[in-house]
C-alpha cells in the first residue's frame, strides 16, 4: 500500500515538472528564443520521458 501511495505522489511531482517545462518552452517560443519545431520536439521528449519514469517507478 505504501509503495502505491509513494508512486502516486512521485507521479504527481513528475507531471507537475513536465507541465512546468512545457510552460517554459511556450514562453521561450513566444519570445522568439526557440523555434516552433524545437519547442514541440522538447515538449514531446519531456512528456515521453515523464511517462516512462512514471510507468517504471512502481517496479523500481
Amino acid at each position: 500500500m505504501e509503495v502505491i501511495v509513494a508512486s502516486a505522489f512521485s507521479a504527481l511531482i513528475i507531471f507537475i515538472t513536465v507541465f512546468s517545462i512545457i510552460k517554459v518552452l511556450l514562453i521561450a517560443f513566444r519570445r522568439n528564443e526557440i523555434s516552433l519545431r524545437k519547442s514541440i520536439m522538447y515538449a514531446i521528449i519531456s512528456v515521453v520521458i515523464g511517462l516512462l519514469v512514471v510507468t517504471v517507478l512502481p517496479f523500481g
